[in-house]
């Protein structure tokens, strides 16, 4: 699928355009699949700086996940997006990736807990900021193989509680074959294992020609992605390309990589989508759990 030549209005019809919009994204996955590449290129610009070399004393030592944040502001036909990256460097590196599920858990749904605790107050601050992950970028391992365990746990444990959406981490690694192999045997997986990933098909009182999209949209997951090393003078102008001593690919040719898509669908037209699915479905399912918890704490306190 190419990116529809008129965007449909999803983000941009937000009321708060001259304001911006506030959007937060996660970036998860093992180490050395493209996060930092890949989300450079969408917003062509640096904003995950280089990796600093590692002391080969202590190169052996697995360090524990990180959260680091990035704040950058982009201009998409005309609607500010004030963008948060949340990187986690770190993810899968351990042989026992328990901490890193639960690291991830709690680091979400703290930040439910803190709009929860927003709306209890009295007078409620004006210039709160909205931290919710709107939308998690789970970078699969090209093995050709399917899921892996560590992706199944992950997806199980997570998808409840943010949109997560599925990518395959250097997917020039791949023929065209064996990317349309891959991603099949993702969906069969996703579906054996009945596995929570965003569907953005969700809106089914959406008009017809948006839900259309959205199928479409739905049967390419999960998205292959090639990451820019650099620019080069194409025959219709400059060209993002990744080079090999055989040749090169075309970060946005739609044939090539779903690159252009999924970028049209994260800074275009599902910004919306992401945001309504996590504060009206997501962020209210947990904010229903969580206030009966509190009543029957409560209720127990009561009879003791």
């Amino acid at each position: 699928m190419s990116v529809p030549s008129t965007a449909r209005p999803s983000s941009l019809r937000y009321k708060t355009e001259k304001r911006g919009i506030r959007y937060n994204i996660m970036l998860v996955g093992a180490s050395g699949l493209g996060r930092r590449t890949f989300i450079n290129t969408m917003c062509e610009k640096e904003i995950i700086p280089p990796q600093e070399l590692e002391d080969p004393e202590t190169a052996h030592l697995v360090e524990p996940m990180k959260f680091n944040k990035y704040e950058i502001q982009v201009n998409e036909e005309g609607t500010n997006i004030f963008l948060t990256v949340i990187d986690t460097p770190g993810f899968g590196d351990a042989i026992d990736n328990e901490t890193c599920f639960s690291q991830l858990q709690e680091y979400i749904e703290t930040q439910f807990d803190e709009i929860l605790l927003e709306e209890s107050r009295i007078r409620r601050n004006a210039k709160y900021k909205d931290n919710r992950v709107h939308a998690l970028l789970y970078f699969l391992t090209p093995t050709g193989h399917g899921l892996r365990e560590l992706d199944i746990q992950l997806i199980k444990r997570l998808g409840h509680l943010v949109n997560i959406v599925l990518l395959v981490g250097r997917a020039d690694s791949f023929t065209t074959e064996e990317s349309a192999a891959f991603k099949l045997q993702v969906i069969k997986d996703v579906m054996a294992y009945e596995l929570p990933i965003y569907n953005f098909a969700w809106d089914v009182e959406a008009d017809p020609e948006t839900l259309e999209e959205n199928q479409e949209i739905q049967a390419i997951i999960p998205f292959t992605v090639v990451g820019c090393d650099e620019i080069i003078d194409g025959g219709y102008g400059s060209v993002r390309v990744r080079n090999y001593p055989w040749g090169y690919v075309e970060v946005d040719n739609d044939e090539m990589s779903d690159f252009g898509l999924l970028r049209y669908i994260l800074l275009n037209s599902h910004i919306s989508d992401f945001i309504d699915f996590t504060t009206n479905v997501l962020y209210e399912e947990y904010r229903t759990l969580k206030l009966n918890e509190n009543k029957d704490d409560e209720s127990e306190e009561r009879e003791e």
